[in-house]
């Protein structure tokens, strides 16, 4: 079978989660400096099949494209222009930052784990995999 690669994309850093082959668990994966992002992706999709990308939207409250919109539908459209034959999902990405410190303070993490940024943008893309696998009831 094949993955299902989530992105939480930032200005500066990118969070990365992936299913496991038969698309059961989320996992975080990696968290890569954004310019870096796309050789990343190319070099992890020679290696493992994907089946799709997930792309975490920023909305705000009422649902509408927060500021960092724009940036994000750019990137989906390199991503669509590098990868024409793997499907895109935009998927909600509302308080996944904060559920991902919530996460993070629940299993212990030390005070400096949590005030890695890094850390919090990996297991954000996977709260967002996870949240786009209970949709499509995966």
């Amino acid at each position: 079978m094949s993955r299902i690669l989530a992105i939480d994309y930032g200005s500066k850093r990118t969070g990365i989660a992936v299913t496991d082959p038969l698309q059961i668990i989320a996992t975080a994966l990696e968290t890569v400096r954004t310019h870096d992002l796309l050789a990343y992706l190319e070099a992890y999709a020679q290696q493992e099949v994907l089946e799709a990308f997930v792309v975490g939207m920023p909305r705000r409250l009422d649902n509408t494209d927060s500021e960092n919109a724009a940036r994000v539908k750019a990137f989906i459209k390199s991503l669509k222009k590098k990868f024409p034959e793997i499907p895109v999902y935009e998927h909600d990405e509302r308080f996944t930052s904060s559920m991902a410190l919530q996460v993070m303070i629940a299993n212990g993490s030390k005070k400096s784990d949590r005030k890695q940024k890094g850390n919090i943008d990996k297991i954000s893309a996977t709260i967002i995999l996870q949240s786009f696998m209970e949709s499509r009831g995966l």
